[in-house]
């Protein structure tokens, strides 16, 4: 009941797929080639197996740029959800029936409907202006802070930036001492 493993040779012979002399030339070729490996200790390129090496560094290159492509945006995804976490958690309620407070947004003027106190708030820097999607939230600069370190765009408006600014002009001249003779 055994039966003898057949080498693929002996298979296409028997199915006469190829021909006897063609098998002896294969034999005699690997055979020679053997032999000259053997004596001249000359390593023999193999094209097809150098071809075969040569595609698989080129995908695994690809696959290395696939997969850093895919990190990278999901890193981006998982930015905007912090984002988009920390401005619904933490944003101040507005009021309809407060005061407009008008802010530009890429050149385009936009309103936001807030209560004096708030857009008091909003000039001295205290809160800020925030895109969220489609539309505009109120948070605290602090959180603002967390907001920019995670995608720098989403902050429209920051006054507390424009207020440090500002002070450093109106310090100029207090190095300027000021003459007591001087009358009003």
């Amino acid at each position: 009941m055994s039966k003898q493993k057949l080498s693929l040779q002996e298979q296409l012979l028997k199915s006469g797929l190829v021909s006897s002399a063609k098998v002896k030339t294969v034999k005699s070729d690997k055979h020679k080639q053997a032999q000259m490996q053997r004596k001249n200790n000359v390593a023999i390129v193999d094209e097809a197996k150098d071809l075969a090496l040569k595609a698989q560094a080129e995908k695994v290159e690809r696959d290395r740029d696939l997969n850093q492509l895919r990190k990278q945006h999901e890193e981006k995804k998982e930015r905007a959800a912090q984002v988009r976490q920390l401005i619904e958690l933490n944003r101040q309620a507005q009021d309809a029936d407060g005061v407009a407070y008008h802010f530009n947004d890429h050149n385009k003027m936009k309103t936001l409907y807030v209560s004096s106190m708030m857009r008091e708030q909003i000039i001295n820097g205290r809160l800020v202006i925030v895109k969220l999607v489609q539309s505009y939230e109120v948070v605290s600069a602090e959180v603002a802070e967390k907001i920019s370190s995670r995608d720098a765009t989403s902050i429209i408006v920051n006054n507390a930036q424009v207020k440090n600014t500002g002070e450093d002009t109106g310090n100029s001249y207090a190095a300027y001492q000021i003459p007591d003779d001087l009358m009003w």
